[in-house]
């Protein structure tokens, strides 16, 4: 008998509360902008709004809108662009940031949940980075988050509005936690201590380089919160002897001190004027080596040697931004006010979560479902989210029970499975920016 690709009982139970809390009159209430909104009979009532953001696509606003309404057998003809305008006025992004952490967060996380996470060592491993979002010009997106100057041979040659993504994902079930849209100026180092009061106690958070400083060090330790950070040269006299050194499996507890010039920053914030933090290196297959900063300072339980497989899931974030901007577009946004753009970006994180949830994803490929024979498979992410895009209506608007909805939707993810032949390494390159805009404008897929 084979194992269904989808953990059913959980997903149902997900669905279920997808539909209630989308349904629910207080849901509506908490998230419209204004008292008077969504209380009228209109054919774009509260529900359809949600779901119609979340099947966000790069086809016209007037072809999504005829196809919506379409599924939705309506007898009474097509909705015009203007009527989807103002119904996006009255809906609040904060509605996307609920269904991802009431439903999505806590359900997978509470301590009932029979979702089955992914550990390593009894541990969740959470990524901490930042991304630069390229914004609509528009003069309210350019005084929130601020303008980028352009600048050629002539001199100044425009700008353009950019923000700062900070995601705090689990690196091993690849769900977002929490997320802040900001201006680019904004420091990842504070949004990362913002970060900080989501994670547990077991929790590892896995940094790269940007983020080695003492003070981010000291908030971590203050809060008895693990870390792993990678380090560049010249952020620490030890970090810059071990370079020096260029030995693999190297292990060192050291106490550290503030630079000087920042002990009166480092006392007003109310740290610690020393901190004892592990120091390790790693040798990467190209020879590189690594060194990285921690403070799991027992070499019982966490030996020098473990550090370079617990460092190699940080590129899951990578991986991720990649998820958010390539296969699901983000920066293709559908409107240029503020509320659309947090709107994009919000449902865009939650229908992420949705899917990493009904593929059950893991960062090692799925087994079930497929023959034992031949190399392990794993769900194509341009079907997934295709077929999870296409379905919504039936999944979360609909009276269909969840389960069939759900058979329909395993039935399409596994006719396109994808060969993972791990351990495969493949070797990085930079593109040239003519091999990048060729496969931008000739090879590179939409998913809806």
């Amino acid at each position: 008998m084979q194992e269904h690709l989808i953990d059913r009982g959980f997903s149902e139970e997900m669905i279920q509360s997808i539909r209630e809390l989308l349904g629910s009159a207080s849901f509506c209430i908490r998230h419209k902008r204004r008292g008077q909104d969504f209380t009228r009979q209109r054919r774009f009532c509260f529900m359809r709004a949600v779901v119609f953001l979340l099947q966000k696509t790069v086809r016209s606003v007037q072809v999504h809108l005829n196809e919506f309404f379409d599924r939705l057998d309506e007898r009474w003809g097509p909705v015009s662009a203007s009527a989807w305008s103002q119904a996006r006025r009255k809906l609040s992004h904060t509605a996307f940031m609920e269904l991802n952490q009431k439903v999505i967060v806590e359900g997978v996380y509470s301590r009932g949940s029979d979702f089955g996470l992914g550990h390593w060592r009894g541990h969740r491993l959470v990524g901490i980075d930042s991304s630069l979002i390229h914004l609509p010009s528009a003069e309210e997106l350019g005084q929130e988050f601020g303008w980028v100057d352009c600048q050629n041979q002539k001199g100044h040659c425009g700008r353009y509005v950019q923000g700062r993504l900070s995601v705090l994902t689990d690196l091993g079930n690849r769900l977002a936690l929490e997320a802040y849209l900001v201006g680019w100026e904004t420091g990842e180092r504070v949004l990362a201590a913002k970060h900080l009061s989501v994670l547990g106690p077991e929790d590892i958070a896995i940094l790269d380089r940007g983020y080695a400083s003492y003070e981010l060090f000291a908030q971590f330790v203050v809060r008895q919160r693990h870390f792993v950070c990678r380090c560049g040269r010249n952020t620490f006299g030890v970090v810059n002897r071990l370079f020096e050194h260029n030995q693999e499996g190297q292990s060192l507890e050291v106490e550290l001190e503030p630079p000087k010039g920042t002990v009166g920053a480092i006392r007003a914030a109310g740290l610690p004027e020393r901190i004892r933090v592990r120091f390790v290196t790693v040798r990467l297959r190209t020879g590189e080596l690594e060194v990285l900063a921690t403070s799991l300072l027992d070499s019982q339980s966490y030996e020098t040697a473990a550090f370079g497989e617990l460092y190699g899931f940080r590129w899951g974030i990578e991986t991720y931004y990649g998820l958010l901007k390539g296969r699901l577009d983000l920066e293709n946004f559908t409107g240029r006010s503020l509320e659309a753009v947090r709107q994009d970006v919000y449902a865009t994180i939650f229908l992420s979560n949705l899917e990493s949830v009904l593929t059950g994803f893991k960062p090692c490929p799925m087994k079930a479902h497929w023959p034992e024979s031949g190399p392990s498979r794993q769900v194509n992410r341009a079907v997934s989210f295709h077929a999870i895009k296409y379905h919504l209506i039936e999944l979360l608007l609909s009276q269909e029970p969840p389960r069939r909805v759900l058979d329909k939707l395993e039935r399409l993810f596994a006719t396109a499975a994808l060969a993972a032949r791990l351990p495969r390494q493949v070797p990085r390159r930079k593109p040239s920016a003519w091999r990048s805009y060729w496969f931008q404008r000739h090879l590179r897929k939409s998913v809806f």
